[in-house]
């Protein structure tokens, strides 16, 4: 059985609502919300929070989330994910959002599962609940897939309401360990560039990316409208 590692980087100042990770919902920080969620997933071994400041593990340590401090000078979670698994024995590694409370724990197994298939190097997620208003929304990410179920390319802008074979994609990301260090080691590729795409830069240098599909599309909190709506929603 693959060992498998799940990693959720915690940067501290993001840029569109600071100190996010540390907002508490009914007293509880909501990297924790995640960080409990993700250790229901049956397939992780380990489960470790990559933080960047000392003010996260004060507040943290009385959850007994286990984490691992990290350079404050990444510039991606990817980064940040791959200075805490570098030395750590581990076949397989998940990149986790530190922003989604209700990240369904069987998303995170079924990607793991993916890599009982040799060939497979990088996974992903994407929703199959795609509707216009998400195809014409900027701040959805689309993924093209090919009839085999692999990413063809990523896009932010608007698609034509008619065009097929685009889902909602998610910001989690399995890989083996080799083709995380591989993704570091390349340099950001033009389509990663120009588009803010950073898994460009694996489709770019040659590493499929497979993609599985939900029903369900984790709802992330990248601003005070969104800890509304989730807050609308789940309590």
């Amino acid at each position: 059985m693959k060992k498998a590692i799940g990693v959720i980087p915690a940067r501290l100042y993001s840029t569109r609502f600071p100190k996010k990770i540390l907002h508490k919902i009914d007293e509880k920080p909501i990297i924790v919300y995640v960080y409990e969620q993700v250790k229901k997933a049956k397939s992780l071994n380990d489960v470790i929070v990559a933080i960047d400041a000392e003010e996260t593990e004060m507040a943290l340590k009385p959850f007994k989330v286990k984490m691992v401090m990290t350079a404050d000078t990444h510039v991606s979670g990817t980064d940040r994910v791959q200075e805490v698994v570098k030395d750590l024995d581990a076949d397989v590694i998940v990149n986790i959002q530190g922003d989604e409370p209700a990240i369904d724990p069987t998303c995170i197994d079924k990607l793991v599962a993916q890599f009982s298939d040799e060939s497979i190097q990088m996974a992903t997620v994407a929703g199959k609940n795609m509707n216009v208003k998400k195809l014409t929304d900027v701040n959805t990410v689309k993924v093209l897939l090919d009839k085999d179920g692999f990413a063809v390319n990523f896009r932010r802008e608007p698609v034509e309401t008619e065009a097929g074979g685009y889902y909602h994609h998610m910001g989690i990301y399995a890989y083996t360990k080799a083709a995380l260090e591989n993704f570091i080691n390349f340099a950001p590729s033009p389509n990663e560039q120009a588009l803010k795409l950073e898994q460009y830069r694996a489709l770019d240098n040659g590493i499929p990316i497979k993609v599985i599909l939900t029903e369900k599309v984790n709802i992330g909190i990248d601003t005070m409208d969104d800890l509304k709506q989730f807050m609308e929603n789940k309590w």
